[in-house]
C-alpha cells in the first residue's frame, strides 16, 4: 500500500494580508485592525518571523499595499494574476495553477476574518477561464485538491454532505468551508461583529461628548421681520415681466390674441 505524504499547511505571509485588504476593499481606517486581528492569531495563520513585533509586521504589509495599488491590483475587479510577483514560484499548486492558488488564498482570509459566515459558495468548472489558467483539465482538478488540503478548507455539495474532490470537480456549485480543526484554532468569535461593536460604543461616546459641548450652547432665534423684508413677491416679479414683454407688437413678441394683420389695419398700413 502507497503511503500518503503528509499534507502541507500553507502559512500566510504579508502580501497575502496586503491582497486580501485591496480586493475586498477593506476601508482605510479599518486596515490596522485587520491587521492587528490576524497579528494576534499568530503561527498558526501568519509567518513566524511576522509574528514577532507588530509594528515590523505592519510596515511590511503597507509596503505591499503599495506594491499592489502601482500594479493596479485595487480591487475585485483586478487581475488575479497581480497578486504575485513576476518570477514568483507556487507554494501550493503546479506553476501552470498560481492564479488558482492566489484566489484560494484570498477565499480562504475571507473565511478567517468573517467567521459569522459558514461557507461559500464555489464553482470550481468555471474558475480556469475566469483566472486565466491554461492547462490541462485533470492537471487543474488536481491542483484543486492541493489548495483545499493546505488551506484548511473542507468541500461539501449542495446539500451539506462531504463531497470528495479528488474524485473530480463537478460543474456545480460546492461549500466551502473551514475544517472543524482549524476552527479551533482562531481566537475569539466574529472579528467584524466585535468590531463594529467597538465603532458603535465610540460613536456613542463622541456623541454623549459633543452634547456635552454644544448642548449647553443656545441657539439664536431668528426674526420675523428679516425674511419678508429679503423676499419680493413672485407675483409683482411676473406681472412687471408681461408688461414689459406686452409692449412689443413684432412677429416674434406680441400680445396674445391680438393678430399681427389687425394691428396693421389698426395703423393704415
Amino acid at each position: 500500500m502507497e503511503r500518503r505524504k503528509p499534507l502541507y499547511k500553507y502559512i500566510y505571509n504579508a502580501r497575502d494580508i496586503a491582497a486580501y485588504i485591496k480586493y475586498f476593499s477593506v476601508p482605510q481606517y479599518m486596515e490596522v485592525s485587520y491587521m492587528q486581528y490576524v497579528f494576534n492569531i499568530g503561527t498558526p495563520v501568519l509567518a513566524a518571523p511576522l509574528c514577532k513585533d507588530f509594528e515590523k509586521f505592519k510596515s511590511e504589509v503597507y509596503r505591499e499595499l503599495y506594491h499592489l495599488w502601482a500594479c493596479g491590483f485595487e480591487d475585485e475587479r483586478s487581475d488575479i494574476a497581480d497578486m504575485a510577483s513576476a518570477g514568483e514560484l507556487a507554494k501550493i499548486c503546479d506553476q501552470e495553477c498560481m492564479n488558482l492558488e492566489s484566489y484560494m488564498k484570498l477565499i480562504t482570509l475571507h473565511l478567517i476574518f468573517t467567521r459569522s459566515l459558514p461557507y461559500v459558495n464555489l464553482n470550481f468548472a468555471g474558475m480556469p477561464l475566469s483566472l486565466g489558467i491554461d492547462c490541462d483539465y485533470a492537471l487543474f482538478e488536481s491542483n484543486v485538491v492541493k489548495c483545499i488540503e493546505a488551506l484548511s478548507l473542507v468541500s461539501k455539495d449542495r446539500f451539506g454532505k462531504p463531497f470528495d474532490l479528488a474524485k473530480g470537480v463537478p460543474d456545480e456549485l460546492l461549500q466551502i468551508s473551514l475544517t472543524d480543526e482549524f476552527k479551533k484554532i482562531l481566537k475569539g468569535g466574529d472579528f467584524r461583529e466585535s468590531l463594529r461593536k467597538e465603532q458603535k460604543d465610540k460613536m456613542s461616546e463622541l456623541r454623549e461628548e459633543s452634547l456635552k459641548i454644544f448642548g449647553s450652547i443656545p441657539f439664536a432665534k431668528k426674526r420675523k421681520g428679516s425674511v419678508a423684508a429679503n423676499t419680493v413677491p413672485n407675483v409683482n416679479v411676473r406681472k412687471s415681466l408681461g408688461e414689459r414683454a406686452n409692449r412689443s407688437t413684432t412677429s416674434k413678441n406680441q400680445p396674445k390674441g391680438t393678430p399681427l394683420e389687425d394691428i396693421r389695419h389698426k395703423d393704415g398700413k
